[in-house]
């Protein structure tokens, strides 16, 4: 088969694919015309960054069936338009894990001992000596924001060097934190205790401009800053004045918002930064790797075998879709609402699948379902990698059947293990493919699984219902629908309102200043 390669590889990799019998097309440095006249016959693309895989030229790639991405990020692939033309797109998410973690450790130790300063200075004639005065890691206390599979490397090596290691991240749980020799905790906490943080989080829009203004606030004074991730983490101006009030004692950045950075960022202006030019995965080794893995993997999968680090949604078969195609989409939903009302690390989840569904192959589902509750932290998750990622990050997930169907034909249901609580929510599908939400914890409910949806816990009293009303209507928020459960007389009570714009925190905090209510969330699916 034609496999073009539109940006340079390792040679290893393009070995691999030529002794598999394909037709290898290399064309680094081509202009996009070129890319696209070699694809109208293609079966394969393979790509590092530089090549921008748009919607345009993947318009005549009649044969294409597979795009790899050699290397982890996607940001370069047009993933909408790849699925909709039924190609499969990979990449390789683990193979510079160690080339960017030793990078991490690197710029840990440079900031420490300040050795990029001394050597300019020695190399400009001086011997600064007595300035050359530096810290030791021994001791202190590292705090890394995201525990994926770079940071969990990162933590390994600072336990060797004698530091203490902790960790925020919501989407991993205690007993994997706690196999790493890691201490779980909350962001507040690890801002104000640490004497160094690493930033190891995917770019999403929950964690854009994570650190800013308030964030760098709450640190230790005089911590040491590491980003070896996504440049969209920190705000730049709010850490350029960290710099100068020495909240922030120094920052080592291979990564910035703009890329390269303007000559007039001023992070590039302080002695205390050190800055790269995005070389995380740039090691020998590293593009070895990711050439010879995401060889494999396609030529893999033109062999006739299942997609490997697929990171776009596979086709499933006409004949299952039409039967499981409702359910799917309402497991995503149930995993995103469990996640949003968990609001903590999950640690285990039990589904289950009540009813005729049974008698599917309901894998699909269960990925779904992983899918929604994953896609906030990772969002590249899709139904083919969600049960590895799972895994990857400890969480327990246990699935039962059922015969018994309770009040509907149909039921899944999902009970989550959140610290020392459980939290469950249910689904079902009512008549001609309609979703709801029939069940969150102990409550009964009825309500749509999509948009906004504002979740009030309640004493079982008269008034709750006019209280959030009123609330709503004075901030011009328009209730959709409404619903509620209760698990008996004067006891506890849920709303489920569907309304038809997002309440700020502000807001929430309005409704939650009544004593009849108990806890209110905003969750959007």
């Amino acid at each position: 088969m034609k496999i073009v390669v539109s940006d340079p590889l390792s040679p290893e990799g393009l070995s691999i694919l030529r002794e598999a019998g394909h037709e290898v097309v290399e064309l680094a440095g081509a202009p996009p015309e070129q890319v696209r006249a070699a694809l109208a016959d293609a079966d394969a693309l393979l790509v590092r960054s530089a090549t921008k895989v748009t919607a345009e030229l993947l318009a005549g790639a009649e044969r294409l069936r597979v795009i790899g991405r050699a290397g982890a990020g996607v940001d370069n692939v047009d993933l909408a338009a790849a699925t909709r033309r039924g190609i499969v797109v990979m990449n390789t998410p683990g193979a510079n894990t160690i080339a960017a973690c030793e990078l991490t450790m690197a710029m840990m130790l440079a900031l420490a001992r300040r050795l990029p300063q001394l050597s300019g200075r020695v190399k400009a004639g001086e011997w600064p000596k007595k300035g050359a005065m530096g810290t030791e890691l021994q001791g202190k206390q590292l705090g890394i924001i995201g525990l994926g599979r770079i940071g969990s490397e990162v933590a390994r090596r600072a336990l060797a060097f004698g530091m203490e290691v902790a960790a925020y991240d919501p989407f991993v749980s205690a007993e994997r934190a706690q196999a790493l020799e890691v201490r779980l905790t909350t962001l507040d906490d690890l801002l104000a205790t640490s004497d160094v943080l690493t930033i190891h989080a995917p770019q999403a829009p929950e964690t854009k401009r994570l650190l800013g203004t308030a964030a760098f606030a709450k640190m230790k004074k005089g911590v040491l800053l590491i980003n070896c991730a996504r440049g969209s983490l920190i705000d730049e101006a709010a850490l350029a004045d960290a710099l100068r009030s020495g909240q922030v004692a120094g920052a080592a950045l291979d990564v910035f918002e703009k890329e390269p950075p303007l000559p007039d960022c001023p992070l590039l202006a302080f002695d205390q930064v050190i800055a790269t030019p995005h070389v995380g995965a740039t090691t020998a080794e590293a593009q070895a790797t990711v050439a010879i893995e995401i060889a494999r993997q396609v030529a893999a999968y033109l062999k006739g075998e299942p997609p490997r680090n697929a990171v776009n949604a596979p086709c499933i078969e006409p004949e299952l879709l039409e039967v499981l195609g409702p359910y799917i989409d309402l497991s995503e939903r149930l995993g995103s609402l469990l996640v949003q009302l968990a609001e903590g690390g999950i640690s285990r989840l039990t589904i289950t699948y009540r009813g005729e569904i049974n008698q599917h192959d309901l894998r699909p589902l269960t990925a779904a379902l992983l899918k929604g509750l994953l896609q906030r932290a990772i969002p590249t998750v899709n139904h083919v990698n969600a049960p590895v990622i799972a895994a990857e990050r400890g969480l327990k997930v246990d699935v039962t059947k059922s015969a018994a169907v309770e009040d509907f034909a149909n039921l899944i249901a999902a009970d989550a293990r959140v610290g020392q609580r459980t939290l469950a929510v249910a689904g079902s599908m009512l008549a001609r493919h309609t979703p709801r939400i029939v069940r969150v914890d102990n409550y009964r409910v009825d309500a749509a699984p999509e948009g906004h949806l504002l979740v009030t816990r309640n004493h079982d009293r008269p008034g709750v219902i006019a209280h959030v009303s009123a609330v709503l209507a004075r901030r011009g928020i328009n209730i959709a629908d409404m619903t509620c459960g209760r698990d008996h007389p004067g006891g506890t009570s849920m709303l489920v309102i569907s309304i038809d714009s997002p309440v700020t925190p502000e807001i929430v905090r309005e409704i939650e200043a009544s004593p009849l209510i108990l806890r209110a969330q905003l969750v959007s699916l």
